[in-house]
C-alpha cells in the first residue's frame, strides 16, 4: 500500500539539483500487480496516521510537494478493488492513494476485454515553497498588491502554494476485431502565488524612457505572481491494424486560459520617496506585467508501420499544428497579438535484416515552423524609434543510418551515422536585437555525427560494451545586428571584430563522448552493474567571448544479493562532474563546476512467517563551485562561495502479519539537510527587496516522520 510521499526538491537561482523522490512509506512491499490479475476478485483498505517531529522550517525542502511543510500529522488512508465477472469478462477496478494527503490519487476503470473500456482519474498536489518570505506587502495573490516599507524582519511570513487538480476521463470502443476508437479528455486547474519580482533603473543617461531624471537610482520589488490557470486537452484516435498495417489517426486540441492578465504593484513611490529620478522610475515599475496569455494549440496527425516482408518494416508520421494567441495587449500594438505559429511534421524510418546477423535502420524526420504572427510595435528605444516583433520561422531536417552486426556469437558491433541542420530566417528588419547582448545570429547550422559500440559476452557471467562518439557542428551566413542593414551577411573573418556574445547553439563545436559498461553476474545470488561516461563538448568561437569549452564526467555502480531465501541486499554508488569554461570579450572569466555524490545502502528480510522488515540508508552531496577571474589579470574580490547540499535520509519498515487477511505496518523516516547557498542569504544576512521584504531559507533541515497503519484485505 502508498502513503505520504516525501519528495525532495532545492530551489535555486543558479543550479537545478538532482534530487532523489523520499520514497512512499512502505510501497515497495505492495502486493503485486501480478498477483492482482491471476487472483481477481480482491479488495483491501489501509488506515492509520502519520506525524513529523520538527519545526515547519525544518520540513520546508522534504515536504514542500506531499503538504508536510504545513502540517504535523496526517491521515493515512488507502484502499484497492478489483473483481472480474467470469460469464461476461467484465474487469472493474478502483484505487486511492494518499487520501488524507495534498497528493491525493482516485482511479476507476470497467472493461470488456475486446470490446470497451471507461476510465476515470482525479489527481491532486499542492507545492509549497520553501522559502520563507517575510514582508509587509498587502494583497499578496491579488492582481493588485501593496507594497510597504518595513524594517527587515518586522513583516509577516508569507507562505506562497500552487495547487494543482486534474480530472482525466477516457473510452475506448472496438467497432470490429481489427477497428478501435479511443477518446480521452483532461482538465487541470491551478490555483495559487508563486515567487516572482519586477526590477528597473532610470537615469538622465536614458531619457526619453525616463523623462524627468536628474541621475541614476534602480530598484527591485517583491511581486508574487498571482496564479488561476486551467488547461484542457481533448484527443480522438482511430487504430486500424491487420497482419501487416497499423495504422494511427487522430486530432488533439489544447485551450490553456489564465483568469489573470495583468499584476501591477501599488505604493512603489512610498517605497522610493521624493525626487524626480525616483518619480520616473516608480512610474515605470508601477506599469501592468503581463501574465501567461490564453492560448490553444490543434494538431491532426497520421502514422503507422507495414511490414513489406518479415523482416523488413517501415513506418512513418506525418503531422500539423497550428497554435494561436489571441491576447490583448492593452495600449500597446493594436491591442490583440493575433498570434499564429503553424507546424509541419513528416518523418519515415525502415528497418530490415538484409542478411543473417545484420540489421539496417533507416529514418528521416523533417520539421517546419511558420510565424504568421502580425508584426506591430511593441518596443521603443532611448530615441523615440519603434520596433515590431520577428516572425521566428526555421527548419530542421534529421537523418540517421544505423547498422547493427552480430560479429560471432561473442561480440556485437554497432555503426551509426547521425546528421542534422537547421535553417533560421533572418529577423525582420524592424525588429532591434542588442548588439550589446549578442555579436551576430546565423541562418543554418549542420551536424554531423558518427557513433560505435562494441559490445562482448565475454563469458556466461560477465559482458561488457564501449562506445565512442565524435560529431562536428558548423554553418554559414551570419549576419550582423544592424537593423539599418537589413541584418545583412558578414563574413567570418568580420565576425571577429564584434563585440558581445555569439549564441552557442549556432558556433561552431566539436563533441566527443565515451562510455564503458559492465555487467558481473558471478553468482545467481548476485550480481553487479557499472559504468564510466566522459564527455567534452569544444566551441570554436569567432571571438573568446561566450561558452568556449564543457567537460562532463559519471561513474556508477549498482549491485544486488540475495543473502538467503530471507535476506536480500541493494546498494548503489555514483559521482559525477560536469564543467563550462566560459568569458567575457572584456571582464570576467569563468569556470563553473557542479560536483555530485551519491551512495545508498538497503536491505530487505523477514525474521519469521509472519514478521517483514526493510529499510535503507542514502547519502546524496552536491557542490557547485564558481571560479572566476578577469580578462585584464585584475583581482576578484568577493567571490561567491560554493553552493553546497548534503541530504541524508534513513527509511526502516516493519510489517506484521495479525492473520491471513490483516496487517499491521510501521514506518520511520529520518532526513538531514544541510543546503548552504548565497542566492538568498550571505551569511546571516538575508536577501532584501527594496521595501525590506526578505527570502530566507533554513540551511541546516532535520525531519522525523513517523507512521502506522492497518491492512486489511477482503476475500
Amino acid at each position: 500500500m502508498s502513503t505520504p510521499k516525501l519528495n525532495m526538491h532545492c530551489v535555486s537561482t543558479r543550479t537545478i539539483l538532482v534530487l532523489a523522490l523520499m520514497a512512499a512509506f512502505g510501497s515497495a512491499h505492495a502486493d503485486g500487480e501480478i498477483d492482482k490479475l491471476s487472483k481477481p476478485d480482491t479488495a483491501s483498505v489501509s488506515t492509520g496516521a502519520a506525524g513529523s517531529v520538527g519545526s515547519r522550517k525544518d520540513r520546508s525542502i522534504a515536504g514542500q510537494y506531499n503538504g508536510w511543510s504545513d502540517t504535523e500529522s496526517a491521515v493515512l488512508l488507502d484502499f484497492d478493488y478489483l473483481t472480474r465477472d467470469d460469464q461476461t469478462g467484465t474487469w472493474t477496478m478502483a484505487e486511492g492513494r494518499n487520501l488524507g494527503m495534498d497528493d491525493r490519487e482516485l482511479r476507476f476503470s470497467r472493461n470488456v476485454q475486446g470490446q470497451w473500456n471507461v476510465a476515470g482519474e482525479y489527481n491532486e498536489q499542492v507545492r509549497h515553497d520553501p522559502l520563507t518570505i517575510n514582508t509587509g506587502m498587502r494583497g499578496i495573490g491579488s492582481t493588485t498588491p501593496t507594497t510597504n516599507l518595513v524594517a527587515l524582519g518586522a513583516g509577516g511570513d508569507a507562505n506562497l502554494d500552487l495547487k494543482r487538480k486534474a480530472y482525466t476521463l477516457s473510452g475506448l470502443k472496438w467497432l470490429s476485431p481489427s477497428l478501435t476508437l479511443e477518446a480521452s479528455f483532461k482538465t487541470e486547474d491551478k490555483d495559487g502565488t508563486r515567487l516572482s519580482g519586477i526590477g528597473g533603473y532610470c537615469s538622465n543617461a536614458i531619457s526619453p524612457l525616463c523623462v524627468g531624471a536628474t541621475t541614476t537610482i534602480g530598484a527591485l520589488f517583491l511581486l508574487p505572481e498571482p496564479v488561476k490557470f486551467t488547461t484542457r486537452q481533448i484527443e480522438g484516435e482511430l487504430h486500424y491494424f491487420d497482419e501487416k498495417l497499423n495504422l494511427t489517426g487522430g486530432y488533439y486540441v489544447s485551450f490553456f486560459n489564465n483568469s489573470n492578465s495583468a499584476v501591477g504593484l501599488g505604493g512603489i513611490s512610498g517605497v522610493l520617496g521624493a525626487g524626480a529620478t525616483q518619480g520616473a522610475l516608480a512610474a515605470n515599475l508601477a506599469m501592468p506585467v503581463a501574465l501567461p496569455p490564453d492560448n490553444q494549440a490543434q494538431q491532426f496527425y497520421l502514422s503507422g508501420t507495414y511490414a513489406l516482408q518479415p523482416d523488413t518494416r517501415a513506418n512513418f508520421k506525418l503531422a500539423y499544428t497550428r497554435a494561436t494567441q489571441n491576447e490583448s495587449f492593452g495600449s500597446l500594438g493594436a491591442g490583440s497579438l493575433d498570434g499564429a505559429v503553424d507546424t509541419t511534421l513528416a518523418q519515415a524510418g525502415l528497418t530490415t535484416r538484409p542478411m543473417k546477423g545484420l540489421t539496417l535502420n533507416f529514418s528521416g524526420r523533417y520539421e517546419a515552423k511558420k510565424d504568421k504572427t502580425r508584426l506591430d510595435n511593441y518596443l521603443v528605444d532611448s530615441a523615440g524609434t519603434f520596433y515590431t516583433n520577428s516572425q521566428g520561422n526555421s527548419s530542421r531536417v534529421n537523418a540517421k543510418v544505423e547498422a547493427l552486426y552480430q560479429i560471432s556469437r561473442d561480440y556485437r558491433g554497432l555503426l551509426a551515422v547521425d546528421y542534422a541542420a537547421i535553417k533560421r530566417d533572418r529577423a525582420e528588419a524592424t525588429t532591434l536585437i542588442p548588439s550589446t547582448s549578442m555579436a551576430a545570429m546565423r541562418e543554418r547550422t549542420n551536424e554531423v555525427g558518427i557513433r560505435a559500440e562494441l559490445r562482448r559476452s565475454m563469458s556466461e557471467t560477465v559482458n561488457g560494451s564501449v562506445s565512442v562518439g565524435h560529431s562536428v557542428r558548423d554553418g554559414y551566413h551570419w549576419y550582423s545586428l544592424d537593423p539599418a542593414s537589413r541584418y545583412a551577411f558578414i563574413s567570418y573573418g568580420a565576425s571577429s571584430n564584434l563585440n558581445g556574445i555569439f549564441p552557442m547553439t549556432m558556433v561552431d563545436r566539436n563533441r566527443d563522448n565515451i562510455k564503458v559498461t559492465a555487467d558481473w553476474a558471478p553468482t545467481e545470488a548476485l550480481s553487479i552493474q557499472a559504468s564510466i561516461d566522459r564527455g567534452t563538448d569544444h566551441f570554436k568561437v569567432p571571438t573568446t567571448a561566450g561558452l568556449n569549452d564543457t567537460k562532463v564526467f559519471s561513474f556508477s555502480v549498482d549491485s544486488s544479493y540475495k543473502v538467503n531465501d530471507m535476506w536480500a541486499l541493494t546498494g548503489y554508488a555514483s559521482t559525477g562532474q560536469q564543467t563550462l569554461g566560459m568569458r567575457q570579450q572584456v571582464g570576467y572569466i569563468a569556470d563553473l563546476t557542479n560536483m555530485n555524490t551519491a551512495v545508498g545502502f538497503g536491505a530487505i528480510g523477514t525474521f519469521s512467517s509472519k514478521l517483514e522488515i526493510g529499510g535503507n540508508l542514502s547519502y546524496l552531496k552536491d557542490i557547485n563551485r564558481n571560479e572566476i577571474s578577469m580578462t585584464t589579470g585584475a583581482a576578484v574580490a568577493d567571490l561567491p562561495p560554493d553552493e553546497t547540499y548534503h541530504s541524508r535520509v534513513l527509511k526502516l519498515y516493519s510489517k506484521y502479519a495479525l492473520d491471513k487477511v490483516s496487517d499491521i505496518q510501521v514506518d520511520l523516516i529520518h532526513q538531514r539537510i544541510e543546503y548552504h547557498q548565497w542566492a538568498w542569504s550571505n551569511g546571516s544576512v538575508p536577501f532584501a527587496f527594496s521595501d525590506n521584504s526578505t527570502v530566507t531559507l533554513q540551511p541546516d533541515q532535520q525531519v522525523t516522520y513517523f507512521g502506522v497503519k492497518y491492512v486489511y484485505r477482503f476475500k
